[in-house]
């Protein structure tokens, strides 16, 4: 089979860290160009902008988004319009109409788009969602904690408009929420903390109701020191799940459980050179739908200001 050749367009810590490791251990797809302004990658042309690389290379017919998300729509309209299949790191857009105008355009261009959800592919989470399918579950506890200056050391978008601020880790939470449980949630509460000096929160506390009189409770947190918590706690009736270290582990009752290793990135991309075989796209906004939700809905409180 020939690789499919594809392109990163945004080089930063996310694509460094983990898209072009991803890709170079997938046989099925090569790393053919970068588009950076700050310096792409080692033996690879790198091009300033998208449109550079569209009129230089015909041959490259799949695209990887990995830009903040405030710019990255009109990108990713370019990159449908010239027939790419277009990959998007998460959140897949800043609003939730943006990422359905983009698969809208896609399905008409006959391009597969695939909206992105990394955590949805750690190790135990297809394990949890199966063993949850057909249980009552009582109440869900997220705990999503973390360090905004150990991820995310000098990233002002991350505090503007449409950057999600802690939501950025906390829908990595989301995601998991929405792929383990047998039934959706909706949002009925929320508090949203803002740093006085910023745009975006950096704390967050979020209820959900669901069937049958469930709960789900999140706690999300950036400024998380020490140790990072990444945990996600499911009572039932037939006993406790728990996933931690952002879904890679899980127990049941307090026992361990055997789970396949695997890497989050890499089964995105195995998921992408899927969908691009059997001419498909897979766009959920769930997550995205969530947040949205929190920012309508949530009383917001104004918090000590954030200094890097």
């Amino acid at each position: 089979m020939t690789a499919t050749k594809i392109a990163i367009l945004g080089v930063g810590k996310i694509a460094r860290d983990q898209h072009i490791p991803a890709i170079a251990g997938n046989d099925t797809m090569e790393l053919a160009a970068t588009v950076s302004r700050s310096g792409g990658v080692d033996g690879v042309e790198n091009f300033t902008d998208i449109a550079g690389l569209l009129a230089a290379r015909a041959d490259i017919s799949a695209l990887s988004l990995c830009m903040p998300p405030q710019p990255r729509y009109e990108i990713a309209v370019k990159s449908i319009i010239a027939g790419k299949h277009t990959m998007l790191e998460k959140p897949p857009g800043a609003t939730v109409s943006e990422v359905r105008k983009l698969e809208h355009l896609a399905k008409a261009k006959g391009v597969t788009l695939f909206a992105t959800w990394h955590s949805r592919y750690a190790a135990a989470v297809p394990a949890a969602r199966g063993w949850l399918s057909d249980r009552q579950i009582t109440h869900v506890q997220i705990d999503w904690k973390e360090d905004v200056r150990r991820w995310h050391p000098g990233q002002e978008w991350i505090w503007q408009a449409g950057g999600l601020g802690v939501f950025d880790p906390g829908i990595n939470a989301l995601s998991i929420m929405t792929e383990i449980l047998p039934n959706p949630v909706h949002l009925t509460d929320a508090v949203l903390k803002f740093p006085e000096n910023r745009e975006t929160p950096i704390a967050a506390d979020l209820h959900f109701a669901g069937p049958a009189g469930m709960t789900v409770a999140a706690d999300f947190d950036w400024l998380q020191e020490g140790p990072q918590t990444w945990n996600i706690t499911v009572e039932t009736t037939d006993g406790q799940l728990k996933l931690t270290d952002g879904g890679a582990k899980m127990t049941i009752n307090g026992q361990p459980q055997q789970v396949p290793e695997a890497g989050e990135y890499p089964g995105l991309y195995h998921r992408f050179a899927e969908l691009i075989e059997t001419g498909q796209s897979d766009v959920d906004v769930s997550p995205l739908l969530h947040v949205a939700d929190a920012f309508m809905l949530g009383r917001r409180e104004t918090v000590a200001p954030f200094h890097e």
